[in-house]
């Protein structure tokens, strides 16, 4: 039987008694880069809620119950698990709305308001941190995604031959960006935290502060301070003039300090770790992005590509550790696909 006939079966089981022999409607209302789909139910009395779809041999949904958990307790506002069918890969969701981040930052008067929400939040998770609560964001897990950069992004989108001397130059890069990285403060990380999982909205619902509601923290894990923060402010899908992102993260670094987090007391040594932390995830959003490309059939994501580049390209060529990337961006911009290449 199809999943989505399956998911209305479920769904009208559990409104059968709320709401007998009516039909309760089902639209698509967003899918993600994983196998997971999302739909918004509507309801006879017009209330909604969000049913999400994650085929069992493919997702597991007891992290995002796990994670909900933690992050609601740390005050944030993340969708209510009403109801859960975890054999089948169902959960009934409350609905936060469908005003993302990125939708309502099209008018740029918001920003201040808005990230100065999701800087409290952000804070608010960080506050909560214990460690053994989530996975480790561990050298093995860090690592695993930096090698998405070579296998997906130059061999397979770029077509390039990566030798020995490239590869040589490649993980010395990568072991000083890990040694950063795990140099840093530990905390709750999200991981995708930005525009496309914050949303809108009213205000004080459900008694949690107005904004943002939080989504897609499944993968949540335990590890580099700076690492949601990067996420939020080198965001792969919106930019921002360099001073105005440098404005957003002094804000977050005077509110963390505040509120007694371990940033560095040096703004300075704070940016650096930001953008060394950055560097990891560009270069591991590059090798996912070309992976939804070739192997998922996700190719929306490429458009994407150059505003992760740019961002990577401009941090490596401030860093005299980092410089082998920088080269790599110039030589490998305009590349025609098969083209072997090495410094």
């Amino acid at each position: 039987m199809p999943r989505t006939t399956l998911l209305q079966h479920w769904v009208q089981k559990l409104f059968a008694e709320q709401f007998p022999g009516e039909h309760i409607l089902l639209q698509p209302a967003s899918a993600d880069a994983s196998f997971r789909r999302y739909f918004r139910l509507t309801l006879p009395d017009t209330s909604t809620r969000i049913v999400m779809d994650a085929p069992p041999e493919k997702e597991d949904c007891r992290p995002f119950l796990r994670v909900a958990a933690l992050f609601r307790r740390a005050g944030t506002h993340v969708p209510e698990v009403l109801a859960n069918d975890l054999e089948q890969g169902f959960l009934l969701l409350s609905d936060l709305g469908s005003t993302t981040y990125l939708h309502a930052l099209a008018d740029r008067s918001t920003a201040a308001r808005l990230y100065r929400d999701a800087n409290s939040a952000l804070i608010a998770i960080q506050l909560a941190s214990q460690p053994g609560q989530l996975p480790e964001y561990d050298h093995a897990l860090l690592s695993r995604e930096l090698a998405l950069f070579p296998e997906w992004y130059l061999q397979r989108h770029l077509g390039l031959t990566v030798d020995t001397t490239v590869d040589r130059d490649l993980h010395a890069v990568f072991a000083a960006l890990l040694a950063n990285n795990l140099r840093q403060p530990r905390v709750f990380v999200h991981r995708d935290y930005h525009s496309r999982n914050l949303m809108v909205l009213g205000e004080g619902a459900a008694g949690f502060p107005a904004t943002p509601g939080i989504l897609d923290f499944q993968d949540a894990v335990h590890g580099p301070l700076t690492y949601d923060l990067v996420s939020l402010y080198r965001d792969a899908y919106i930019d921002w003039p360099e001073e105005e992102e440098l404005d957003f993260v002094i804000r977050y670094w005077e509110a963390a300090r505040r509120a007694g987090l371990p940033v560095p007391g040096d703004f300075h040594d704070f940016y650096r770790d930001y953008e060394w932390m950055g560097v990891q995830r560009q270069l591991k959003v590059l090798g996912i992005f070309a992976r939804l490309c070739h192997r998922d059939g996700k190719s929306d994501y490429v458009k994407d590509m150059p505003r992760v580049m740019a961002y990577l390209r401009r941090t490596c060529e401030r860093y005299a550790e980092l410089v082998t990337i920088a080269k790599l961006c110039d030589r490998i911009a305009g590349q025609q696909p098969r083209v072997a290449f090495s410094f």
